[in-house]
């Protein structure tokens, strides 16, 4: 079956054409350029583009895949969590396409679908472990089947993208400071001491408030002594402390869990050091790791086609009262 599917949770617009777990076509329109000009995204400026950018692309995507909307089985569309006026613009573009052709509507989970960018062309198949790393998450989940999920962990504060931007932010760096951070690390990660947050009485949820507050107080320390701090060599000792935090839990749960299949998704596991510690991790371990390809790593389409195909099977339907929502569980979803 193909699967219309569309994604606009935050500044990236993208629509895809998949059949089962394979990508037809897949086109994106990055607002990467106007909100570097604001040092992140705003809002209203993201889903004004996305209104603007969302029929071309459509129309882009059906004629890469070589067919049109006649060929087309069902609309699958992210609906949660995400920017409100983000979501609301895809939500309602695949509502009027929905309503238009006579298709079923699949809502779709944002980190469901991250998770799913897996599942393209492999042979990725639950149960498993998830590391969901992004701006805006921090999670470890079990995969129990294709559209059932349990939390493991989650960040109490801060997710792990949120302290790579946040603190190269404070360093200078532009947006989206994480990929700049990762471009420009040096050194083995020992230059500045720098804390691994823990929650008491729980040893697989994240903190990284506490990374975040100690590199602003280093940076504000060393400039209150008319010094400065060595950039690349700070981005170093971040990049390699979130990397050690992961990797600790990722060890305990698995332990846990008893699983032996990983999988990295999210934004943040394009960066560099995470996807060769993890490797490294895994390859001694005797756990079978999956990430994405770099191109699947960030917001995307096809990936919510391919969860959209696993939550069609099960029967996941959405009327045209289907509304967006800022916040929602990945296990319950509510």
């Amino acid at each position: 079956m193909k699967i219309l599917a569309i994604e606009s949770s935050c500044d990236d617009t993208a629509v895809a054409i998949t059949e089962e777990r394979k990508v037809i076509s897949s086109v994106i329109a990055s607002q990467v350029d106007e909100h570097t000009l604001y040092g992140g995204v705003v809002p209203e400026i993201a889903s004004r583009r996305h209104i603007e950018n969302i029929g071309a692309l459509y129309e882009k995507a059906l004629a890469d895949a070589n067919c049109t909307i006649n060929d087309i089985d069902a609309v699958a569309v992210t609906y949660a969590p995400g920017l409100i006026g983000s979501l609301l613009c895809g939500v309602g573009f695949a509502k009027g396409v929905a309503y238009a052709a006579n298709l079923p509507i699949v809502p779709v989970h944002h980190l469901r679908s991250h998770i799913a960018a897996n599942y393209i062309d492999t042979d990725l198949k639950p149960p498993f472990l998830a590391l969901v790393i992004s701006g805006g998450h921090s999670h470890i989940v079990y995969v129990k089947n294709y559209t059932e999920f349990e939390i493991i962990a989650r960040t109490r504060d801060d997710a792990a993208g949120e302290c790579f931007d946040k603190t190269a932010r404070a360093m200078g760096l532009p947006y989206p400071g994480g990929v700049h951070m990762d471009k420009v690390a040096t050194g083995d990660g020992t230059a500045y001491k720098l804390p691994k947050p823990k929650i008491e009485n729980n040893d697989l949820d994240f903190s990284f408030s506490g990374l975040k507050t100690a590199v602003l107080n280093t940076i504000h320390n060393l400039s209150q002594k008319g010094e400065q701090v060595d950039v690349p060599l700070m981005c170093g000792c971040v990049r390699k402390t979130v990397c050690d935090v992961l990797l600790e839990h990722i060890e305990l749960a698995l332990e846990k869990t008893g699983c032996k299949t990983l999988a990295l998704a999210g934004g943040v596991s394009a960066n560099s050091e995470i996807r060769e510690r993890f490797a490294d991790f895994c390859d001694k371990k005797g756990v079978k790791l999956y990430r994405p390809p770099l191109s699947l790593c960030g917001d995307n389409a096809a990936m919510v086609g391919a969860q959209g195909y696993y939550e069609f099977l099960a029967g996941t339907r959405a009327n045209l009262d289907l509304n967006a929502r800022a916040t929602l569980d990945i296990a319950t979803l509510k």
